[in-house]
């Protein structure tokens, strides 16, 4: 009896005794598979990455005078802000450059996905940001400047303008007032190259970055219900407070 109850507990002792020699290498398995998602993730991401900051190469946006700061900027928050999921409409991208003046085409959509120039047009800034350069930007209603920054294309509707598009601004306080402030993206007759022609820049928006007439609603279309828009500028004080740009 006690021969069989020493047997008893010596199979056991030898079960456990195996189990905890194979528990390391099953937690290491473990282990390794979660990190090996984790790393092809991580190269997925930065492979996407990597196509996109191809596109400003590729597209020779350069020469169509988008800077590249500009161009790196945008690729950043636009990651961040998908990574976030603040991003719906994740093919598109736009940029305006307002490192230019505004008789330049500096707004410019970029089809990610087919990787092409959707767009490459003028924009307006605001009456108070200044003339023919935009210079000064603010987040208080009723200050007539633009607001730097990113931002996500909402819905559209008809108004005083025109088929027009809501923007909600993604950086606190720098634009998050944007809806407040009632700045859209909207057509408008001063936004014309016989406007530049008479008065050697376009006119001004009230801080919407006002469009052509003619363009917004294909423009529109092509960009609503959550695509990533920048706001570009070379303006220290947005470049040192933005989370977006410092993260």
């Amino acid at each position: 009896m006690k021969i069989i109850r020493i047997k008893r507990v010596y199979r056991f002792v030898a079960v456990l005794l195996s189990f905890m020699v194979s528990l390391p290498v099953a937690f290491s398995n473990s282990k390794s598979f979660t990190s090996l998602k984790k790393e092809k993730a991580a190269v997925a991401s930065a492979n996407a990455a990597s196509l996109v900051s191809k596109l400003y190469d590729s597209l020779n946006l350069d020469l169509s005078g988008l800077s590249k700061e500009a161009f790196n900027y945008a690729v950043k928050g636009y990651e961040l802000l998908k990574a976030k999921g603040k991003i719906s409409n994740d093919d598109v991208l736009t940029i305006a450059d307002f490192t230019k003046p505004s008789s330049k085409k500096r707004l410019f959509i970029l089809d990610l996905k087919n990787c092409k120039v959707l767009f490459n047009t003028y924009v307006s800034h605001g009456q108070g940001s200044g003339a023919a350069m935009a210079t000064q930007f603010s987040n208080i209603p009723e200050s007539y400047q633009s607001s730097l920054g990113f931002y996500t294309t909402s819905t559209t509707y008809s108004g005083k303008n025109g088929f027009s598009l809501h923007l909600n601004g993604m950086e606190a306080g720098i634009n998050d007032k944007a809806l407040e402030r009632a700045i859209v993206m909207h057509g408008a007759p001063y936004v014309s190259e016989n406007f530049i022609h008479a008065r050697g820049f376009l006119g001004r928006s009230w801080g919407c970055p006002a469009i052509s007439e003619q363009l917004a609603k294909p423009i529109i279309e092509k960009i609503k219900n959550g695509s990533c828009l920048f706001i570009y500028s070379e303006n220290n004080k947005y470049l040192h407070t933005s989370r977006i740009i410092n993260s």
